[in-house]
C-alpha cells in the first residue's frame, strides 16, 4: 500500500469512524443520529451565516494546526501553542490599542507582533532543548499556565485599569472586513482567512522547497546523521521552535484583531491550542491536510451549538466525536492494517 494513499485513506477512516461511533452513542441516550447530524450540518453550513461562523472558527485552528505541525515535522512535540497563542494574542491587541498608525502600518504591525510574542515564547523551550536537553514538552505545558497568568496580569494590571478585558484595538488593527460580513449575512468572518491559507502555503513552501526546510526535516529524522552532514542541530531545534511558536502568536493575533478586537481574562485555556494537536495529526501533519482538519474542527465546534435548539442532543456530544477521531487516528496502524487486508482481498 503507497504511503501517499495511506495519509489520505486514515483520516478519511478515522472521520467516519469517529462519526459512526457517535452515532451509535446516540441512539443508546435514545436520540435521532439522523437528527442529531442533520442539525449539525444546518448549524455549520446551514446557511451564509454559519457558513461565515464556520470559517472564522476554522482560523485560528489552521494556525495552531500549522504550529504543532511544523515543530511535529522537525522532530519536536510543541504542546505549548495554547501558551504561546495566549501571548501572542495580547501582544497584538496591545500594539492595536496603543498606537495611532494608518492601517497599512498599523494591522501589520500588530500581526507581526503577535508573532514575534508567539515566537519569544517557543524560543524559551527551544533554547532548553537545544542547550540543556530539557524535554520540550515539560517546558511547554508549565509556559502554557505561565502564558494565562502573565497575561491575565498585564490585562488587569498593566494595559487596562483594574478591568476585566482591554480596550478595544483601533479600527486600522482591526481585521474586520466589511465585504466578508456582506457576502455571509453579517457573520464575524473577518480578512484572517486569507492570512490562514498564505500560512498553509508558506509552511509547505518553507519544508519542502527550501534549503532550511530540508535541514529542519533532516535534524528532526535524526540529529547525528544531520550534525555529521555539518548542519547545526541545535540552531535549527531554536529556529523549529520559533517558527512553531510564530504561527500559534498569529493564530492568537487573529483572535485579538479579528475576532474579539480586544482580549480579555481568561479563567481557563481557550482550548484552540490543544485542539491545534488534533487538527494537526488529523491533518498528517502537512499544510493541506491542516487546513481540510481545520475545516472540519470548525464546523464541528459551530454546527454542535444547533444540536440542542433543532434535535435536542447536547452539545457536548461532539466533544465525544472529536475524541473518538483522535483516537482512531492514534489507532493509525490498525486502520492501516485494516486497509492493507481489504486491498489484498480485492487484489484477488
Amino acid at each position: 500500500m503507497s504511503k501517499k494513499w495511506t495519509a489520505f485513506a486514515v483520516p478519511v477512516v478515522s472521520v467516519l469512524l469517529g462519526l459512526f461511533a457517535g452515532a451509535i452513542i446516540m441512539l443508546i441516550s435514545g436520540n435521532n443520529p439522523a437528527a442529531g447530524y442533520a442539525a449539525l450540518w444546518n448549524g455549520a453550513f446551514g446557511d451564509l451565516f454559519y457558513t461565515g461562523e464556520t470559517l472564522r472558527q476554522m482560523t485560528p485552528y489552521v494556525f495552531a494546526g500549522l504550529a504543532v505541525a511544523f515543530a511535529f515535522r522537525t522532530g519536536l512535540f510543541n504542546i505549548g501553542v495554547e501558551g504561546q497563542l495566549l501571548v501572542g494574542w495580547l501582544a497584538s491587541v496591545w500594539v492595536g490599542v496603543a498606537f495611532e498608525l494608518p492601517k497599512i502600518i498599523h494591522l501589520p504591525l500588530a500581526i507581526l507582533a503577535g508573532a514575534l510574542a508567539g515566537a519569544v515564547w517557543g524560543f524559551i523551550p527551544g533554547f532548553l532543548k537545544a542547550r540543556l536537553r530539557v524535554h520540550e514538552v515539560i517546558v511547554t505545558i508549565m509556559m502554557n499556565y505561565t502564558a494565562l497568568h502573565v497575561t491575565n496580569h498585564l490585562i488587569r494590571n498593566v494595559i487596562s485599569d483594574g478591568s476585566d478585558a482591554t480596550d478595544a484595538i483601533k479600527e486600522t488593527a482591526s481585521l474586520r472586513s466589511p465585504f466578508l460580513e456582506n457576502i455571509t449575512d453579517f457573520s464575524s468572518l473577518h480578512n484572517g482567512i486569507y492570512l490562514a491559507a498564505i500560512a498553509a502555503l508558506i509552511m509547505w513552501l518553507m519544508l519542502e522547497k527550501t534549503t532550511l526546510g530540508y535541514e529542519l526535516r533532516a535534524v528532526g529524522y535524526n540529529q547525528q546523521a544531520s550534525e555529521y552532514a555539518g548542519m547545526s542541530v541545535n540552531r535549527n531545534i531554536i529556529l523549529s521552535m520559533v517558527i512553531s511558536g510564530a504561527f500559534a502568536g498569529i493564530g492568537g493575533a487573529m483572535q485579538g484583531l479579528g475576532t474579539f478586537g480586544n482580549m480579555f481574562i481568561n479563567s481557563g485555556f481557550s482550548g484552540i491550542g490543544f485542539d491545534g494537536i488534533a487538527v494537526a495529526l488529523l491533518g498528517g501533519n502537512t499544510a493541506i491536510g491542516v487546513v481540510l482538519a481545520a475545516l472540519l474542527f470548525g464546523s464541528l465546534k459551530v454546527g454542535s451549538l444547533n444540536m440542542p435548539l433543532e434535535s435536542g442532543i447536547p452539545n457536548e456530544l461532539v466533544e465525544i466525536v472529536i475524541a473518538l477521531i483522535i483516537f482512531f487516528v492514534a489507532s493509525s496502524y490498525m486502520i492501516t492494517w485494516l486497509l492493507g487486508r481489504f486491498k489484498k482481498k480485492e487484489a484477488k
